[in-house]
């Protein structure tokens, strides 16, 4: 039965299978040694919808899960194809061919499964906000007197409810903010 998987009709399905396990091998062996801090900050923002909800991208999904879920998706829409065509025809079709279909119906699969488990995979929350924020709100001054080019230390409570310490100044040259 494993012969079968190393012909040239099952080829595709066969490295897209070997690809999916070196991922999980190449996550295990990261978990293994711990958090490196070796990551580099991404900060991007795209607009959802479109083509990537509809490939099941747009529901914070960490793309790996995302490429390992396709993969492992793909390679059972083609198996299962070329196992119908042996059934229906006595062989398997061209690689090329059950290819072009396992990538449809693997994609289709793909969606349901991602967006199946973006719902089971914990959110990430963060409460980091931009120092821009920071204009503009009410805060105390804990000590000292704020005054135009002599700033003083203020608590500022943000829409999360945490607690900031800044510094603060007034805008207007004439105007003093006193502790309290």
């Amino acid at each position: 039965m494993f012969a079968i998987f190393l012909t040239p009709a099952y080829a595709p399905f066969a490295i897209a299978f070997v690809i999916m396990i070196g991922i999980g091998l190449i996550e295990a062996i990261g978990l293994g040694l711990g958090h490196l801090d070796l990551h580099a900050d991404v900060h991007a923002e795209a607009d959802g919808g479109g083509v990537l909800d509809w490939l099941g991208l747009g529901h914070e999904l960490p793309i790996l899960i995302w490429l390992t879920s396709l993969l492992g998706c793909f390679t059972l829409s083609g198996i299962a194809i070329q196992q119908g065509a042996t059934a229906l025809t006595g062989g398997p079709l061209h690689w090329s061919l059950a290819s072009g279909g396992a990538l449809i119906a693997g994609g289709l699969l793909n969606t349901i499964a991602a967006n199946g488990l973006a719902r089971i995979m914990p959110g990430f929350e963060t409460s980091v906000i931009s120092t821009d924020d920071f204009l503009r709100r009410r805060g105390t001054i804990l000590e000292g007197t704020a005054r135009r080019g002599s700033p003083a230390r203020a608590k500022i409570v943000d829409q999360h409810g945490q607690a900031h310490f800044i510094m603060v100044e007034p805008h207007d040259d004439a105007d003093a903010i006193a502790a309290g």
